[in-house]
């Protein structure tokens, strides 16, 4: 069991949410994307890597929170980013998203 998370509601609706749980017996943050009562997804985030996600959150939030210079660029962005260091990513598939899927019917069970 977590011990502790929070839930988030996606902008599109649809009862679409995000569940954020910390699991300290795994060392993990898992970040689960949900459809109504389905889970749709899941990314298990190792401890070590909350920092860089929190710093990317807040590189976010203080882009859409500044008050735009007088040349009309927020100071976060004149100043340019903070960007902790990442490591590379492997591109491994087509992701653009072309790709014509057929919905999966659930299989009938046999006693």
């Amino acid at each position: 069991m977590p011990s502790f998370g929070d839930l988030f509601t996606d902008l599109r609706g649809e009862d679409r949410t995000m569940r954020v749980s910390y699991h300290a017996d795994r060392g993990a943050v898992v970040l689960s994307l949900w459809s109504g009562t389905v889970c749709c997804g899941s990314f298990r985030l190792p401890v070590d890597e909350v920092d860089r996600l929190l710093a990317l959150l807040g590189e976010v939030r203080a882009t859409t929170t500044a008050a735009p210079d007088d040349a009309g660029v927020p100071p976060a962005a004149a100043e340019g980013p903070v960007v902790a260091p990442s490591p590379a990513v492997e591109r491994t598939g087509d992701i653009s998203g072309t790709t014509h899927r057929s919905a999966l019917l659930p299989t009938p069970r046999v006693a």
